[in-house]
């Protein structure tokens, strides 16, 4: 990525999130151009560029190549343009939370610091409770947090996107035989006060259509920001 000059736009941060987080705060996790730029693979299958312009689309295009997928957040619905295939995609709901956790009580069980050694179990969990995605390295992108039962990692809470000012929170999710005993709550708390200890204010994504989660941070302390529509795309030959 050295050489490569990245116009920066007076913007919110929060504004075109993905863009900016390739571009600040994590562009050590970047690939591609000033055009487009996608997480390596191992990472997030997250992409960005700067607008939805027919050359970004193409510089897009040339960087993930054909038959392969990404996902990009955008303003508006995809709408369907030649070389792309919509796979799936879903109204989002950024939140962003502007005080303290309330306390939430750990019920005696520890909260344990998630890293390499426990990525086959982070995957597992992901895999089978699907809150986004999530790869072999998605836990370098920042601290993730966990609580087991019974020996089995039973629910977990990360940071993901990372842009001046603003950590994003990710990947909350419960075991299913483990629902009911907060503990995304518990989770959710620590991470909400590790990012203000930082100065930084917490923020994440949820699909507009899921409003026990939306309930649920709200009790939290988030409010509705911003309305963003969520895409997998696919690369065609053309």
């Amino acid at each position: 990525m050295h050489g490569i000059q990245i116009k920066q736009i007076n913007m919110h941060p929060l504004d075109n999130v993905i863009w900016q987080a390739l571009t600040t705060r994590q562009s050590q996790f970047a690939e591609g151009s000033a055009k487009a730029r996608r997480f390596v693979r191992e990472v997030s299958p997250l992409s960005g560029f700067e607008e939805p312009s027919e050359a970004n689309y193409a510089a897009l295009a040339a960087l993930v190549g054909d038959g392969a997928t990404t996902a990009v957040f955008l303003d508006q619905p995809f709408t369907q343009r030649p070389g792309w295939e919509f796979i799936v995609g879903a109204p989002l709901v950024q939140m962003v939370c502007d005080k303290p956790a309330p306390f939430a009580a750990s019920n005696g069980h520890a909260i344990l610091e998630l890293g390499s050694p426990e990525s086959p179990e982070m995957l597992e969990l992901t895999a089978l409770t699907k809150p986004g995605p999530f790869g072999t390295r998605t836990h370098e992108l920042g601290a993730y947090l966990g609580i087991r039962d019974g020996g089995r990692l039973a629910a977990m809470a990360g940071e993901r996107l990372k842009v001046p000012g603003y950590t994003e929170i990710s990947a909350v999710c419960t075991h299913p035989e483990h629902t009911g005993k907060s503990y995304a709550r518990l989770l959710m708390s620590e991470i909400i006060n590790r990012i203000r200890a930082r100065s930084e204010t917490p923020f994440l994504h949820v699909r507009q259509d899921n409003t026990r989660a939306v309930a649920v941070y709200e009790l939290l302390g988030f409010r509705a920001r911003k309305l963003l529509h969520f895409a997998v795309l696919r690369r065609t030959h053309l």
